[in-house]
């Protein structure tokens, strides 16, 4: 399996200072990688890279992808871009769609041109489940979606047509990655849009009933971030060339409703001393959301070799560990 891990490669990880990208680049260099990352610091944070940022083989950009030439600084010598810098969140794209579409597709499309202009090999990109949309069939296909629900799932739609485009008219091999809930070390509990995971952690160690938005039935393909680092080094590595220039599912294969979520945070605080609320407090339902989610993965499984090494509970169990001993 060496060949399925990057090592020794000159590697552009963009919005590194967030979640997903902090984990990819703490993996990077631990492979021998000499690791470029370019964020700008709105959803990131700089503790999340600070341990490297005096490393020979790290390099910090704190830039804009809005801004083409600071792509095409970032991209400068590079042989694999793993593109994750986005405005994530269905809410936040209903209520600013035009900062949205800013960032995730104008500054999508600074990435692709910046690639195109320094003649780098492989952009893997993080697509987004949010793209199946209205479609009611369960488990998720990548070739068969619905139509949009929120500003946030066109943006991410479109990002998919222009890595098509790219690869047909300038010959550069892409590879989308349609995360679904990705969750683990690092991800933010605070603010507005923070995902549901690592919210409900936070507030229901202190004794806090989370909102769950409707019935709790919603239910989703939880992913643990071991998982998404492994398919985008397999995305990155490829030389098979029916699996180049298309998109995968990065799941487990699995769902779980929020009902369930909560009861298997609330589990795993007692296990660890913790008073967690007996029940969540139930809102209306938000505008734009999917009402369940499940990948198939069967497409990663065959033409990447992906399996998925950790399931949704002992994810779930290490991400709780993780955030009790650090915040």
């Amino acid at each position: 399996m060496s060949n399925r891990i990057i090592e020794n490669k000159k590697v552009l990880v963009t919005g590194g200072a967030g979640f997903i990208g902090s984990n990819l680049i703490e993996v990077l260099l631990k492979q021998n990688n000499t690791v470029v990352c370019l964020d700008n610091l709105a959803t990131g944070h700089l503790k999340n890279i600070e341990a490297h940022l005096e490393k020979s083989n790290f390099t910090f950009i704190e830039g804009d992808i809005r801004d083409l030439e600071t792509c095409k600084k970032a991209t400068l010598g590079v042989d694999i871009v793993l593109h994750q810098a986005a405005l994530g969140s269905v809410p936040r794209s209903i209520n600013d769609p035009i900062t949205s579409n800013a960032v995730n597709i104008s500054g999508f499309l600074n990435m692709l041109w910046a690639v195109k202009e320094n003649n780098v090999k492989r952009f893997v990109y993080a697509a987004s489940s949010s793209t199946y949309g209205d479609h009611p069939d369960l488990p998720k296909q990548e070739d068969i979606i619905g139509n949009p629900l929120s500003p946030y799932a066109v943006t991410k739609y479109v990002n998919e047509l222009y890595a098509k485009v790219f690869a047909t008219t300038y010959g550069i091999e892409t590879i989308g990655l349609r995360y679904f809930n990705v969750f683990g070390p690092k991800q933010d509990p605070n603010g507005a849009y923070a995902a549901v995971i690592p919210k409900f952690i936070n507030l229901m160690r202190e004794g806090e009933q989370p909102v769950i938005n409707g019935t709790g039935e919603h239910s989703r393909d939880f992913t643990y971030i071991d998982n998404v680092v492994q398919m985008n080094q397999l995305a990155a590595l490829t030389d098979n060339p029916d699996a180049i220039n298309t998109v995968y599912n990065v799941a487990c294969g699995e769902n779980t409703n929020l009902n369930e979520l909560f009861f298997a945070i609330k589990e795993a605080l007692v296990f660890n001393g913790y008073n967690a609320p007996e029940e969540p407090i139930y809102g209306p339902e938000r505008k734009g959301d999917v009402k369940h989610s499940l990948a198939s993965i069967e497409k990663a499984e065959q033409l990447l070799g992906y399996a998925p090494t950790v399931k949704f509970e002992q994810g779930l169990q290490q991400t709780v560990q993780w955030f009790l001993a650090t915040l």
